[in-house]
């Protein structure tokens, strides 16, 4: 204070970074994926989103709740499928965690199959019969499919990861290493 110096010091330091590695969530790259995840997520997101613009086209509806129904489960599923590939496809997905992602990501998907496969099912009992709602029921039990393919390959990965890991077997080298230790009582 007395020389000019000002009162406080600065107390942070920025972090070095290292080179490539950014703080924000602008990067995009499909490597948590791999090419087939890659190309079943985009899969989804196409034919939830052609069911629901096909819906969309439905000028007339006989039933409107049946319709109304089918277009929040298409619309949710093509929102929830963006947001889905957004955070495998960022620096989110390492910033939320491998198990939490892979977690919330196989209980969205087996929600969505089951969504869209009721409203589809409702949908195509209760239509008006056109072309545009017929095309809309066609895309939903497609996308039906994919969601379903989706959840069915994550449970297969689960489980031949789980079935591939050798256990570990007890140490039979070294027996005096799993002994208790041999202290002498002073």
């Amino acid at each position: 204070m007395e020389n000019g110096a000002p009162v406080y010091a600065e107390t942070t330091v920025p972090a070095n970074e290292p080179p490539g590695k950014r703080a924000s969530c602008s990067v995009f790259t499909a490597v948590h994926l791999g090419p087939r995840r890659l190309l079943l997520k985009a899969l989804e997101l196409v034919l939830s989103f052609l069911a629901f613009i096909c819906e969309e086209v439905v000028a007339v509806c006989t039933s409107c709740s049946s319709l109304y129904f089918f277009e929040f489960v298409s619309c949710s599923a093509f929102l929830v499928s963006i947001l889905v590939l957004l955070v495998y496809c960022t620096s989110l997905y390492e910033k939320t965690g491998k198990e939490n992602v892979q977690k919330l990501d196989f209980y969205v998907i087996l929600a969505l199959a089951v969504l869209l496969l009721l409203a589809s099912i409702v949908f195509s009992i209760i239509n008006g019969k056109t072309s545009a709602e017929t095309a809309a029921i066609v895309f939903g039990f497609l996308a039906t499919i994919a969601f379903t393919v989706d959840a069915v390959m994550m449970i297969r990965k689960k489980y031949v990861v789980k079935k591939e890991k050798p256990e570990i077997a007890a140490n039979t080298v070294n027996q005096t290493e799993n002994q208790p230790l041999n202290n002498p009582q002073v």
